[in-house]
């Protein structure tokens, strides 16, 4: 089977940013699926872009990844970030064209514009069309604040519901959206849920040797890896950072990018804190030292309702490194922490709770607290394995072209 992704924010395991994608099209081409990836020069995460700006096109084995001019100012403001989406929009929808012989047509949202090129280009091969919901847009982006102007807003909520409407199939990758999604039209909906591959965090590097270059050696670190954007709710954070400055043992760490950071940066200099640091973003593979270097790893969002719809990615890589997670976010990735056993909740928007936590956790048994790891690790082997959530998109991509696969 030959299946089309078009995806703005594709990143290779060996590149910051998200990499499920990658990783499920590693595991599609195994079973001798053939993958073509149209994606953009520029980093998602960190805005940066490869010097060539002409169509690239990568092999690797049956994996083929074309990168297609984006306008590269997305981190600029909103507007510069709609005009990238806009020329990826276009510009893969020509490259989409080249392509021969696809099966199926895969479109992934946010950014929701490129599944409208999923949808044409489909429509012109006479395929299938596959819509996934990776989180809920616009309605995040209002919730958030983002997204303010009532024009803009009803257009999207139509975009949206319409293409809910002409999916052949639509796959969410959180139990929480299944109810939204049918709401807004989506007729066919599978639970294709987020998790990690447990292979990559299975090698170990020397842990005190990164701790010795990074200054961990003498702390306990939490560590926050990845976006840092207007969702993460990052100032709480430092909020919390100024509440333990005078416990000298404790350091919060900052891995990643986004629009945000330099504000971060900013703010935890005008609180003159010496107990946080800043990183630069790093690939998945390299990811891996930093999470078993550090002693608890943080997932957080912004206190609102809708994001207890959601299943953080960071979530399960930091369970899939067998590290405590200190969870500010309710919901349902609330629920599968405390099954799991493998960290402790904090209140969202709360500095005060998110201390309180990180107290429990410095001053715990540290063969309790590994355990905490080690559950975090067994639970998602059983329930969130990428082999597992990919035999359930094989399987679905199968019934929806007629093959057994």
């Amino acid at each position: 089977m030959h299946i089309l992704l078009i995806h703005q924010a594709f990143a290779r395991v060996d590149e910051p940013g998200g990499t499920r994608h990658h990783e499920f099209a590693r595991f599609l081409a195994d079973q001798g699926h053939q993958i073509s990836i149209i994606a953009s020069p520029v980093s998602y995460l960190t805005g940066s872009k490869e010097k060539n700006q002409k169509m690239t096109v990568e092999k690797d084995g049956k994996i083929t990844i074309y990168r297609t001019y984006t306008y590269s100012a997305l981190h600029k403001s909103f507007f510069h970030r709609l005009i990238s989406f806009f020329s990826f929009m276009v510009s893969s929808f020509f490259t989409a064209l080249r392509i021969k012989q696809v099966d199926i047509v895969w479109g992934t949202s946010p950014p929701i514009f490129q599944s409208v090129t999923a949808l044409l280009i489909a429509k012109i091969k006479r395929v299938k069309f596959l819509l996934e919901i990776r989180d809920l847009w616009p309605a995040f982006a209002v919730a958030v604040g983002v997204l303010k102007n009532k024009t803009i807003i009803s257009m999207s909520e139509w975009l949206e519901k319409f293409l809910y409407r002409k999916a052949d199939q639509v796959i969410v990758n959180s139990p929480g959206y299944i109810k939204y999604v049918q709401e807004k039209g989506a007729r066919n909906v599978c639970l294709v849920p987020n998790g990690a591959d447990s292979s990559i965090f299975s090698k170990k590097e020397s842990e005190n040797e990164l701790k010795q270059k990074l200054g961990w050696s003498d702390y306990f670190v939490v560590l926050y890896a990845g976006a840092h954007g207007m969702s993460n709710d990052l100032p709480t954070i430092l909020n919390t950072a100024q509440l333990l400055h005078d416990e000298k043992k404790i350091m919060f760490a900052f891995i990643g990018d986004g629009k945000e950071k330099l504000n971060l940066i900013e703010k935890s200099k005008q609180l003159a804190l010496k107990n946080t640091q800043f990183l630069d973003p790093v690939p998945k593979v390299k990811m891996v030292d930093y999470l078993r270097a550090a002693d608890a790893c943080l997932a957080i969002l912004k206190p609102i309702d809708l994001y207890k719809t959601t299943y953080p990615n960071k979530v399960f890589d930091y369970m899939a490194a067998s590290k405590p997670v200190l969870l500010v976010i309710d919901g349902v990735i609330r629920r599968v922490v405390e099954e799991a056993r493998c960290g402790f909740f904090c209140q969202p928007g709360d500095p005060n709770d998110i201390a309180a936590c990180i107290l429990k956790m410095k001053n715990m048994d540290r063969i309790e607290l590994d355990q905490m790891g080690r559950n975090g690790l067994q639970y998602l082997q059983k329930h969130f394995d990428r082999q597992a959530t990919v035999k359930i998109f094989s399987d679905m991509i199968g019934k929806m072209v007629g093959e057994n696969v």
